[in-house]
């Protein structure tokens, strides 16, 4: 049977007491490894500032940002009038931000040329109020209508740098469109010219006589 002194007789054991300071010391090693381990492998403390490109060529840009050990993908495009082609539009992460090395700073560049939009089905289809409406929404910049004769305010056609365009076809957003639009009348435009001695100035009917 046991005694409680037998029990606390360990205290007067020297071995006791080293291994146990050997366990410590141990325990605290490998905490100490783990966390070292772990620092590393997460870069914990480690990082870069993301320049700011926007505005600056593809070139330069890329150019910038590999020098602080990141990334450059270009993502989309889109169009500013007045921004040189290829030029920085957004980038992500923005400019200033701190991130790991390594990481991918995305880009939106800007292209050389307005993206193309379908000309709507207006032609012969619409009012002038409707027709402004669907070409604004679009993006497109309409002129004053040209009135023609024809029922009012009704759109005959649609004109782009001169030739009319059809329903379907494709032109840079932003390009300038001209309706036109009935006015109403019936009568002929007063440019309009008879065709084979149809009318005269005085609208009398022109009549051959040569074989009387």
């Amino acid at each position: 049977m046991i005694t409680f002194k037998d029990f606390f007789s360990f205290k007067n054991n020297r071995f006791f007491w080293l291994n146990l300071v050997v366990m410590i010391i141990v325990v605290i090693a490998i905490a100490l490894g783990t966390l070292e381990w772990l620092d590393k492998y997460t870069r914990h403390g480690e990082a870069v500032v993301v320049p700011d490109v926007k505005g600056m060529s593809l070139t330069l840009a890329e150019n910038e940002i590999t020098k602080q050990d990141l990334r450059a993908v270009v993502v989309d495009s889109s169009y500013v009038k007045g921004v040189p082609a290829g030029a920085i539009l957004e980038q992500n992460p923005s400019g200033g931000a701190k991130v790991k090395e390594g990481r991918t700073v995305y880009l939106t560049i800007n292209t050389d040329s307005a993206p193309k939009v379908t000309v709507p089905d207006i032609m012969d289809n619409s009012s002038l109020r409707q027709a402004e409406a669907k070409l604004r929404a679009l993006g497109f910049k309409v002129t004053d209508p040209v009135y023609i004769s024809g029922e009012k305010d009704w759109v005959y056609s649609v004109t782009y740098k001169g030739r009319d365009l059809r329903a379907g076809e494709k032109i840079p957003r932003e390009a300038i469109v001209t309706l036109h639009v009935g006015n109403g009348s019936d009568t002929l435009p007063e440019d309009s010219i008879a065709a084979d001695g149809a009318t005269t100035d005085d609208d009398s009917p022109v009549v051959d006589k040569s074989w009387f």
